[in-house]
């Protein structure tokens, strides 16, 4: 009988997702090598191993992670605001505080709290820090 165990499984008892091989990458002295370190002899330096991640953030994951931290919300018209994500909803409504609005650019306005209709909205991105 076929083995129904689940996605990841495509029969014969072997779990495809866990057999496929993780990337593994070596640190060396200013390189990046996927085999092992090499370096200088007598290097004491201990060969620090990254494993890539294979879970995915979503992006409903990474908009519950912004929330509270500064954001540019650029709109279809080209204009951008900036602020603190105060909240949003499904249909991408968002509501800012603090917030300011550039076009082209420049600062041509300040607001305590803005809402931003969601089907204006082009992108929201995490803003490194304030200007």
């Amino acid at each position: 009988p076929p083995d129904r165990s689940g996605a990841g499984s495509l029969g014969g008892g072997v779990d495809w997702l866990r057999a496929l091989p993780v990337p593994r990458f070596a640190w060396g002295a200013g390189r990046l090598s996927g085999g092992p370190r090499t370096g200088r002899a007598g290097a004491s330096e201990p060969t620090r191993t990254i494993t890539m991640s294979l879970r995915k953030q979503t992006p409903s994951d990474f908009l519950k992670q912004i929330i509270g931290r500064p954001v540019v919300v650029k709109l279809n018209s080209g204009v951008d605001y900036r602020g603190v994500l105060a909240c949003l909803d499904g249909y991408m409504n968002i509501a800012l505080e603090q917030t300011e609005e550039y076009v082209n650019g420049q600062l041509k306005n300040k607001y305590g709290d803005a809402f931003i209709r969601g089907n204006n909205v082009l992108y929201i991105s995490t803003q490194k820090r304030r200007m």
